[in-house]
């Protein structure tokens, strides 16, 4: 996971980004999806709290988002496309409120609290270059190892294989794509 930068432009690139994320969190029965996950090194991710992709007016565009506030404290599962079928208890704030632009480029502000919230948080953190494991104690993630160790196989496997970019193939994209949407 990596760092994201800010979105300078809004432009059909990345209105088809938007709808690639959404149809690719549908598919992957996801609630959230950030950028990075999908190899895109920008400040950017959507949300649909149902997961059901006949809900669109549940749908949210987070473009460059802060949150402002977060208050109380809740430990419930979660679990992350870029982990998948690995689950584990994470501490969150109880409720939030986050500002972010939308994708007509006006700056929006919500207030969320429990489940929303939390999704908002999770995929907010994968923009900051962290993941759902990075909060887990040292005994959950003993408890979730082998599992973690499996998919780093697999990885590997599909490295030598040719089917995974390289980290330096992966920078070079990176640098590519930050000059799509940040000038």
């Amino acid at each position: 996971m990596y760092k994201c930068k800010p979105v300078t432009l809004i432009n059909q690139q990345l209105r088809d980004l938007i709808s690639m994320m959404l149809q690719t969190m549908y598919e992957s029965c996801g609630v959230g999806l950030a950028a990075n996950q999908v190899g895109y090194p920008i400040q950017l991710f959507v949300m649909n709290a149902t997961g059901d992709f006949e809900q669109p007016e549940e749908e949210y565009v987070f473009i460059n988002p802060v949150i402002l506030k977060r208050k109380g404290n809740q430990t419930d599962q979660e679990g992350c496309l870029s982990f998948p079928g690995i689950y584990a208890d994470v501490n969150r704030a109880e409720s939030i409120e986050i500002e972010s632009i939308a994708i007509n480029g006006s700056i929006q502000c919500f207030q969320w609290q429990d489940r929303p919230a939390r999704i908002v948080q999770h995929e907010y953190d994968h923009l900051h270059g962290v993941s759902f494991v990075d909060h887990l104690s040292d005994l959950s993630l003993h408890e979730i190892r082998e599992d973690l160790n499996e998919l780093k196989i697999n990885y590997e496997g599909d490295l030598r294989l040719g089917f995974a970019q390289s980290a330096e193939e992966t920078k070079k994209r990176i640098e590519e794509l930050e000059k799509l949407f940040c000038q």
